[in-house]
């Protein structure tokens, strides 16, 4: 009975020395909590970011609109993979929803570059730049650029997906974010270890911009002075970035998909194509077999449309009826698509005599377009002398249109325009147009050509304006004005880009595709 006390004084003070360690650890731990809570600032409440600091910023978070990457996968996964790669990701994607961000992330990126070609991979610098841009948010990009140098730019998708978006079309000095696996050459589908490594190196001046719970990088973010967090409700209330304030200007992209692939967007792409090749056999079914006039007719109630805009209606009109009495017209056009031709065709059935056929004049054109080309077509040889005889030939038998742009562009802007058209005759007609489409691109300079009027047919609808421009003056021509073949050239490019609205440039064919294709483009 004597020892009970002393145990229990015993049992006592060692409760007390627990207590009070655990109470001085909860101290503590909400002490460093609340010092590490100082760091995370809200922008909403009127927070200024230091301009003099290094930046680094969560791109999806803290630049782009939205928050889903599905898009951009998706991109991959069809203009890399094909519509069949496209469409198990569709499948799979409410299931990679629940599997939480980082594993969803690593189903995606297996899905959509397993067995992909790691040198012939290209999507990144040809295709999502233009999608990306499209999503980058006017605040966002203010908050950004105004802010420190250099910029780091962290993301979550795999770096070879956005780093030329980031260092090309944004001006941003370093891009941290993984790297994918390869075997023999090819995309094993399989995202290399988050790299932590940089975390003793960071200087402590560097400050950061996250949207809250939205990177998978936090290691990174929790080395930075301070963390300036956008909200989701913020980002919701953000612009679209205007075009003119691209750092650098989107002119050349390539892929089919000319909307952005949301989940809604995908399901509604791979329900019509099936639909949209049965519907591309009867446009072109159709428009063989009926007559000329009732075919233009049937095509646009299907969806093909055109608009036909003339300037000085009634001067143009008549001056376009009077020529050609003893030899074609040239009509100059900016290219769009395959079907610029074959529109104009139908335009000019209007206001040219019916005994006057048109033909086309190509750069370069696959043998399945010239194959169904409704007019005729006749292809240069890239020999100045010998292409001059042959188009001043074919001026004597009917009326030419001729593309001197040499390919096409999507964006507002027209090429340099070759000179060649402009020596060989004074009967020069401007003609600007203009092509939408809603869901595939016509073109492409990476792909498979031949498959360009099939996407272009495919589409639900598209709409082409042409506006037919008044003659060019005598006193503006080589042998009326004395003008040289560059002036010549380079006027009927102002006088289509101010009809349109594009800006001109200098850039030509060659550009195009050594920038998408890394050839000349020589079909």
């Amino acid at each position: 009975m004597a020892g009970k006390p002393h145990n229990l004084k015993h049992f006592l003070s060692l409760q007390k020395i627990l207590l009070t360690r655990s109470c001085n650890k909860i101290f503590f731990q909400r002490k460093a909590s609340s010092s590490q809570s100082n760091k995370y600032l809200f922008l909403g409440n009127g927070q200024e970011i230091p301009l003099h600091k290094t930046l680094m910023f969560h791109m999806e978070g803290a630049l782009l609109k939205s928050s889903s990457m599905f898009p951009y996968f998706f991109l991959v996964a069809f203009e890399a993979g094909g519509p069949l790669r496209a469409a198990i990701l569709f499948l799979l994607y409410p299931i990679i929803c629940l599997m939480g961000k980082e594993w969803g992330l690593k189903l995606m990126v297996f899905v959509c570059f397993v067995g992909l070609k790691e040198e012939s991979f290209s999507i990144g610098r040809t295709v999502l730049p233009k999608f990306l841009l499209e999503d980058v948010g006017d605040e966002g990009f203010d908050m950004v650029m105004k802010s420190g140098v250099p910029k780091i730019a962290v993301t979550d998708m795999p770096r070879v997906m956005v780093e030329c978006f980031l260092k090309d079309y944004l001006r941003i000095e370093s891009v941290v974010g993984r790297e994918l696996k390869v075997f023999c050459g090819y995309f094993i589908g399989f995202m290399e270890d988050q790299n932590a490594g940089g975390e003793g190196k960071m200087d402590s001046s560097v400050i950061g911009i996250s949207c809250l719970n939205s990177s998978l990088q936090h290691q990174l973010f929790s080395c930075c002075e301070v963390v300036y967090l956008v909200s989701e409700t913020d980002k919701k209330n953000w612009g679209a970035l205007p075009r003119e304030k691209y750092q650098r200007p989107l002119i050349f992209h390539d892929g089919r998909l000319a909307l952005r692939p949301t989940y809604i967007a995908a399901l509604f792409i791979l329900m019509w194509m099936p639909f949209g090749i049965f519907l591309l056999l009867v446009r072109a079914a159709l428009f063989f077999l009926l007559p000329y006039k009732l075919s233009m007719l049937f095509l646009y109630f299907t969806g093909l449309k055109g608009t036909l805009i003339i300037s000085n209606d009634g001067r143009t009109v008549k001056e376009l009826k009077r020529l050609g009495e003893d030899r074609g017209v040239l009509f100059v056009c900016n290219h769009r698509t395959l079907l610029d031709p074959i529109y104009l065709s139908m335009a000019l059935a209007q206001v040219r005599p019916p005994s006057l056929s048109l033909t086309a004049v190509t750069y370069s054109l696959s043998w399945v377009s010239e194959f169904i080309s409704p007019i005729k077509t006749i292809r240069l040889t890239r020999n100045r002398e010998k292409d001059s005889k042959m188009i001043e030939k074919q001026l004597k038998q009917g009326d030419l249109v001729i593309c001197p742009e040499g390919t096409t562009c999507r964006e507002p802007y027209l090429l340099r325009f070759s000179p060649l058209f402009a020596e060989i005759t004074d009967d020069i007609v401007p003609i600007a147009i203009d092509f939408h489409v809603n869901m595939f691109y016509g073109t492409t300079a990476g792909g498979y050509k031949f498959l360009d009027p099939v996407f272009l047919i495919m589409n639900p609808t598209t709409h082409c304006y042409a506006t037919i421009l008044e003659k060019l003056p005598k006193s503006f021509t080589c042998r009326g004005g004395a003008k040289s073949k560059f002036e010549v050239a380079n006027h009927v490019q102002a006088l289509i880009g101010k009809a349109l609205n594009f800006e001109c440039t200098s850039l030509t064919r060659k550009d195009k595709y050594m920038i998408l294709a890394g050839n000349e483009g020589i079909v």
